[in-house]
C-alpha cells in the first residue's frame, strides 16, 4: 500500500529557462565523426554535414541557438522554396546535433506534411515567357539560371557544380538516390554558358557567382528568379528552382512516352513486313489484319457517336450523323473512251 506522501500530487515540472547554446564547427565535426563511428553510411554523413553547415550559416554572428531558433529556421527554409520533405531532413540533422550536445530542450519536434495538390506547376508557355522577359530586360544571368534548372534538371544545391571546366566538357555531375551520375548539357545551353563566362572574364570555377566571386546562395537564386516572374507576369510561387526542375522531369517523361510509342509502331511495322515475307501460309498477314481490325474498331466507335453509315429504312448509305445520303457517282468516261465512241460513229457514217 502506497504511503500518503506518495498519493500527494506532484508539483508540475516546469521547463527551466535554459540559456542558449553556442554552435561551433568543431562541435559539428565531432558530431559527424560520432555518426561515422556508429556505422552511419558515408552518404548520410555527407548529407548531414551539408544541412548542419546551412544551419551554421543561418545563425547570427554569435552563433547562439535559443528555444525558437529551429522554428525560425524552418520558416526560413520554407520561404526560400525548400520542399517540406527537404525541410524535415534539415530539422532531423539539427535535432540529432542538439541531442548530441545534450540540449534536447532546443529540438523542434514535429514533421511537415507535403500537400502535393497545392504544389505549383510551371507550364512550358510560362517558362518561355520567363526567357523572353529576361532577354528583353537584359538579365542574362537570370536567363541562364532559369535555363539551367529547366534544361539540365539540376537541384539548387548542385548549382556550384556548374563550373567553366564542366561546361566545356558538356556534362554536369548530379546525385540521384545517393548515386552520382552525369547529365549532358544541351548544345544551345552550353554555348550560352561559355559566351557568358567569356564576357564575365571567367576562365575557371563556378559560372554563377556574386560580384565578390562567391557562389550564389539558395536565397539569392530564388529571389532573382521570382523577381523575373513578377516582370513576366508569372506567379511568383512558380519561380523556384524546384518548379523548374519539375518542368524538366515532366518534359523528359513526355518525350520518353513519345519515343516509346514510335518504337512500338516501328517494331510492329517490321513484324508485319516479315510476316508477309516469311509467314506461315494460313497465318500470313495475321498481325496486319489485327492492326486493321483495331483501326476499324476505332472508326466504328467514332461513327457510333455521330450516327450510322447505313440507313436500313431506305437502303442508302449515310454520312456520319445520317444527314445526307452518300451516293456513289458514276465514273465519267475517260478521254480515250470518248474518242473511241466518236471514231466509231464516224466509221458507221462512212
Amino acid at each position: 500500500m502506497r504511503s500518503p506522501e506518495a498519493l500527494k500530487p506532484r508539483e508540475t515540472h516546469r521547463t527551466p529557462n535554459w540559456p542558449g547554446a553556442e554552435l561551433s564547427m568543431e562541435t559539428i565535426r565531432a558530431y559527424l565523426a560520432d555518426l561515422s563511428g556508429r556505422g552511419r553510411r558515408k552518404g548520410t554523413v555527407q548529407m548531414y554535414s551539408a544541412k548542419l553547415r546551412a544551419l551554421y550559416d543561418y545563425l547570427p554572428p554569435d552563433k547562439q541557438i535559443s528555444r525558437g531558433t529551429l522554428a525560425a529556421w524552418r520558416a526560413f527554409l520554407l520561404e526560400a522554396g525548400y520542399s517540406p520533405s527537404t525541410v524535415n531532413t534539415h530539422l532531423s540533422a539539427a535535432n540529432g546535433l542538439m541531442e548530441y550536445m545534450g540540449r534536447r530542450d532546443l529540438q523542434l519536434v514535429g514533421q511537415l506534411e507535403a500537400d502535393k495538390g497545392l504544389q505549383p506547376e510551371l507550364s512550358r508557355v510560362e517558362y518561355l515567357r520567363l526567357l523572353q522577359a529576361a532577354r528583353i530586360l537584359e538579365k542574362e544571368r537570370t536567363y541562364l539560371l532559369v535555363k539551367i534548372f529547366a534544361l539540365a534538371g539540376i537541384r539548387v544545391g548542385e548549382l556550384p557544380q556548374v563550373t567553366v571546366e564542366r561546361v566545356r566538357a558538356g556534362r554536369l555531375p548530379v546525385r540521384t538516390g545517393g548515386e552520382r551520375r552525369y547529365v549532358p548539357l544541351p548544345a544551345c545551353l552550353q554555348g550560352e554558358l561559355l559566351d557568358y563566362a567569356r564576357r564575365q572574364g571567367l576562365t575557371a570555377g563556378p559560372v554563377f557567382c556574386t560580384r565578390n566571386g562567391k557562389g550564389m546562395s539558395r536565397t539569392q537564386v530564388t529571389e532573382e528568379i521570382q523577381t523575373l516572374c513578377h516582370d513576366a507576369r508569372v506567379e511568383e510561387e512558380k519561380g523556384t528552382p524546384r518548379c523548374l526542375r519539375k518542368l524538366y522531369l515532366a518534359t523528359q517523361a513526355e518525350v520518353e512516352r513519345g519515343v516509346r510509342l514510335l518504337a512500338e509502331q516501328s517494331y510492329e511495322r517490321m513484324l508485319d513486313t516479315e510476316q508477309l515475307a516469311a509467314g506461315w501460309a494460313e497465318g500470313t498477314g495475321h498481325s496486319i489484319l489485327k492492326y486493321k481490325r483495331r483501326r476499324s474498331d476505332e472508326e466504328t466507335d467514332l461513327v457510333s457517336i455521330s450516327g450510322p453509315l447505313y440507313d436500313a429504312d431506305n437502303g442508302s448509305h449515310c454520312c456520319p450523323g445520317g444527314r445526307r445520303p452518300w451516293r456513289r457517282q458514276r465514273e465519267r468516261p475517260g478521254p480515250h473512251r470518248e474518242q473511241r465512241r466518236r471514231r466509231g460513229g464516224q466509221d458507221g457514217q462512212l
